[in-house]
């Protein structure tokens, strides 16, 4: 009686009804706009362009597979398989094929018309139409592979058809392919929403309009939801047929697929349909300004309106434009004076259009009219009058200037930067000042920023070091692969700094390169979705190296901007606080992993659950990168970096091993980072597994011991941070390379606590060493500096070698032993401190020189240029050099006192800051520059 009522329930149960609902409200909304947007085109604009035939394209290809789910929910789609018809099974499964063929090409043609809509609007911004371009690329290569691969979803295609099909047959499911393609999706959905967001928002407009303006451009977040909402049913077809399947997918291979897929077919449709809705909204603009001509503030009476509202390419104003004799009385007055830029003849766009009867019109338009300025678009001649009246009152006649394709602010490209950044109208952001101008106080609030970055890529690692074993475990694979896993992460260290990352890094400097190592982070974690959905290591393995690429490019860019970013004498302390708050990035991850966010990650299904971790990380990366777009990031060019140098520049012209010092230097850092970070990886891989090993029946568990060693290596850098201030660099590293091949060797010949504690008292001794021996290496490189950056991100790559080393160590003679490999990669390291503290030339080199007085022993104890080895000068001498310097050059600045005897004079010239190429190096001219800055300000 209980199976003939649950039978009967099942009868009852169907969701034709709401997908059918659905999907024809749909199609009629887009319709609705689509129509809108032609008979703007061609009633208003009177112009038809590539971006409206797209968008017909995609409305045809649409309506085909909204006509596919409409026909299936009357033969089966929505209901049980076990109710529907014999006789249907074979229709349904074709109406099932058509709609899974066509929903890629109409969401590509979505798309791509939305791109080419942009790249009409871009014609002068060169980075805007460069990402729209690539944004274009990936949609169309996507869209293409993954239709041919729903066309050829059997083998044989036909076996497609049939219900069920053949056994020779081999089939991909559909319902995975579409989970495992959704990154595509929501990483385009982004890109198309945030391109045009830092244009809009630094328009000069008023606020009310850019606000409208805005908000039109950003109903692509609707696509973006709709999307998310459509993975989630996506997903749950995915559960349903990983906890039911055994063998092989297919499109047939779980017996209910017509009742679960419906839902995930009728929000493809509905994300299809919104996104052809979205597209249309700034095409019916013209049609909106005819019909509401208030609406839009455009003119003040729709009598007021003649001829066309919008004209269209090459024709961006209103029609109704005054005579030129008229139209010159609405711009400002320019006051007479050399001051006065020259305005350039006006822009044909802005010329009164000829009537429809006048002959002129008819003559075709140039070519060049086919592409209009964003600003062409988005305003109106009152709108451009009351801009430039604005522009005028603000910044003087002078910042007018008209070019001769359209009115613009200026050329941007021969123009020096604004002193000011203007966001939203609201807020008015001092660009700053060169990071290497900026004191103590200064540095604090970019530095704080930037170190935001680090504590994100701290907690990547963490995660991924969680993940990684939870996917071993659920797969299966071998500790070799896990090693693999391990390897492409910091491969990617040694790829991206040399190719993209460097590239952006030199070219477009600090902020640049960390909104792309956010966009790039955000891609890998989206790439984590098809590995988790299919259990595959390939795929996984392509997560890892993604993720390892945004990393390393953040990275890149973040250490040599912390350590440049203030007083250099302070670099190393710097880059310690904000490698501690990495660290702590680093332990909060896997414990987050381990007891809340991936506790119950142990089978495939649960795996499929994480993406959700990543999603909500990937959007966080894209927010934060739009975020530091606005923010005043400071930046250092190559002349000043190479400025600050030559104040010690005797120094570095130093040859060792025939190499100026300061390439020496670089050079055996990187070898150093890339044994350092090799051990460390070493040890952090192997943690757990040791302290099984030394200590198998302790009441904590080997997890808990590494987030102890993980905690104490945070705690570490703090440490090294704080000694930096009194202790000399190079000291410092030398003690920490002592220390962690010490405690490395007797982790290898003990065991119980005594070797738990040698691998923690590791984790404390290798914590500051990286930074060190990233601030030191980068002393003196001037306009090299970014090259040496680069250089050392890539020695990085060592994590990647090392412990590659060791598993056939462990292998082979067990992991007590393995610390061989981790002792030998230390003392490799260590000649890093023992040619700091061996040569005269390197040890002048990477010393600190106290750039404002303050009383820094490691600068109280040496002369300014020289080496800790010399004759230190008596107070009384050393007092009398600064003030006889700080003299001189008061009287430089004095206009009075330039014109005194000739021993004056001469005075004057043996205290101005020359470089001294001579072994002595003389007094130190950054104090003189110190004291001089204190006379003026005195004065």
């Amino acid at each position: 009686m209980a199976d003939s009522a649950e039978i009967d329930t099942l009868d009852r149960q169907s969701r034709a009804s709401e997908v059918l609902t659905v999907t024809i409200i749909m199609l009629c909304l887009s319709t609705v706009f689509v129509v809108l947007r032609l008979i703007s085109r061609f009633g208003i604009v009177k112009r038809i362009s590539y971006d409206d035939y797209a968008i017909m394209l995609a409305w045809l290809i649409a309506f085909g597979f909204s006509f596919s789910i409409c026909y299936g929910t009357s033969i089966g789609l929505g209901r049980h398989e076990a109710n529907v018809l014999k006789e249907d099974k074979g229709s349904l499964r074709k109406v099932e094929y058509v709609f899974t063929v066509l929903y890629n090409p109409a969401l590509m043609a979505t798309k791509t018309s939305i791109c080419i809509f942009y790249l009409t609007l871009a014609k002068n911004q060169r980075i805007f139409r460069i990402t729209t371009w690539a944004t274009l690329l990936v949609v169309n290569v996507a869209g293409i592979a993954l239709t041919f691969l729903n066309v050829f979803q059997c083998r044989p295609v036909g076996a497609a058809f049939l219900d069920p099909p053949p056994e020779s047959a081999t089939c991909i499911d559909i319902v995975t392919l579409y989970l495992s393609s959704a990154p595509v999706n929501i990483i385009t959905d982004l890109a198309l929403l945030f391109l045009p967001m830092p244009i809009l928002t630094g328009m000069r407009l008023p606020r009310n309009e850019k606000l409208i303006l805005i908000i039109t451009f950003s109903f692509g977040a609707f696509v973006a939801v709709v999307d998310v909402v459509r993975i989630a049913y996506l997903e749950s077809a995915a559960l349903a047929k990983l906890k039911s399947t055994t063998g092989e997918g297919s499109i047939n291979e779980y017996g209910d697929y017509s009742w679960v897929a419906s839902l995930s077919f009728m929000w493809s449709a509905v994300e299809v349909h919104v996104g052809m809705i979205c597209a249309c909204v700034p095409g019916i603009k013209p049609l909106v300004a005819k019909v509401f001509p208030a609406f839009l503030g455009r003119i003040k009476a729709a009598g007021q309106l003649q001829g066309n509202p919008f004209t269209g390419p090459g024709d961006a104003q209103w029609a109704n434009v005054k005579p030129k004799s008229q139209r010159a009385s609405t711009l400002p007055p320019r006051s007479p004076g050399p001051a006065s830029a020259p305005i350039s003849p006006m822009a044909p766009a802005m010329q009164p259009r000829p009537k429809a009867g006048d002959s002129e019109s008819q003559e075709p338009e140039p070519k060049d009219d086919q592409e209009m300025g964003l600003m062409d678009f988005l305003t109106t001649p009152d709108t451009t009058a009351a801009t430039l009246k604005l522009n005028h009152a603000s910044t003087g006649p002078a910042a007018l200037t008209l070019s001769p394709t359209h009115a613009t602010w200026g050329d941007t490209e021969s123009r020096p930067r604004t002193p000011s950044l203007t966001i939203f109208d609201f807020v008015n952001m001092k660009n700053p000042k060169s990071m290497v101008k900026l004191t103590n106080k200064e540095s604090i609030f970019p530095n704080s920023l930037v170190t935001i970055l680090f504590f994100l890529w701290g907690f990547a690692y963490g995660l991924l070091s969680v993940l990684n074993e939870q996917f071993q475990v659920v797969t299966k694979i071998s500790s070799s692969q896990a090693v693999g896993l391990h390897a492409a992460y910091y491969g990617a260290y040694l790829i991206a700094p040399l190719t993209f990352a460097g590239y952006v890094f030199r070219k477009a400097g600090f902020k640049a390169s960390f909104m792309c190592g956010l966009c790039i982070y955000g891609v890998g974690t989206l790439v984590f979705w098809p590995s988790a959905v299919l259990a595959s290591f390939p795929a996984f393995l392509i997560s890892n190296f993604f993720i390892g690429l945004g990393v390393a490019t953040l990275e890149t860019a973040g250490n040599p901007f912390i350590s440049l970013c203030g007083p250099p004498e302070y670099a190393e302390t710097r880059l310690n606080i904000s490698q501690g708050v990495q660290a702590i990035g680093t332990v909060v991850a896997p414990i987050l992993a381990k007891k809340v966010l991936f506790k119950s990650v142990n089978d495939a299904p649960s795996l499929v659950d994480v993406q959700w971790t990543y999603l909500g990380i990937a959007l966080f990366d894209v927010i934060l990168a739009l975020i530091f777009f606005y923010l005043p990031i400071p930046e250092a060019s190559d002349e000043e970096l190479e400025t600050q140098a030559l104040k010690r520049d005797a120094v570095h012209r130093r040859k060792v091993l025939g190499l100026p010092v300061i390439y020496t230097t670089l050079i055996i850092g990187v070898f150093s980072q890339f044994c350092y970070v090799g051990g460390q990886e070493a040890i952090a891989t192997y943690c757990q597994e040791y302290v099984a090993f030394v200590r198998p029946n302790s009441t904590l568990s080997p997890f808990d011991y590494q987030s102890l060693g993980h905690t104490v290596f945070a705690v570490g850098r703090f440490l090294t941070a704080f000694m930096g201030v009194w202790l000399k660099p190079r000291h410092i590293l030398g003690l920490l390379y002592a220390g962690v091949i010490i405690t490395s060797a007797l982790a290898m010949s003990t065991t119980g606590y005594t070797g738990v504690a040698m691998v923690v008292l590791v984790f404390l001794f290798e914590s500051g060493i990286f930074s060190l021996i990233f601030a030191i290496s980068l002393r003196g490189l001037g306009a090299k500096t970014k090259w040496g950056a680069i250089a050392l991100a890539a020695g990085t790559s060592g994590g990647a070698v090392i412990p590659g080393i060791e598993s056939p160590v462990i292998d082979r003679r067990g992991v007590r032993y393995s610390y061989a490999v981790i002792v030998a990669a230390f003392a490799f390291g260590a000649v890093m401190p023992l040619y700091l503290e061996a040569v005269p030339a390197a040890r002048k080199q990477v010393d600190p020189v106290c750039l404002d007085g303050a009383k820094r022993r490691s600068t109280i104890l040496q002369r300014a240029n020289g080496g800790g080895d010399e004759e230190k000068p008596s107070k009384k001498r050393r007092g009398s050099e600064v003030l006889k310097s700080a003299f001189a050059i008061r009287k430089i600045t004095d206009p009075k006192k330039r014109g005194k005897e000739k021993e004056e004079s001469n005075m004057t010239t043996d205290a101005t800051p020359v470089v001294d190429r001579g072994e002595d190096d003389g007094p130190d001219f950054e104090h003189v520059e110190a004291f001089a800055g204190r006379s003026k300000h005195s004065t």
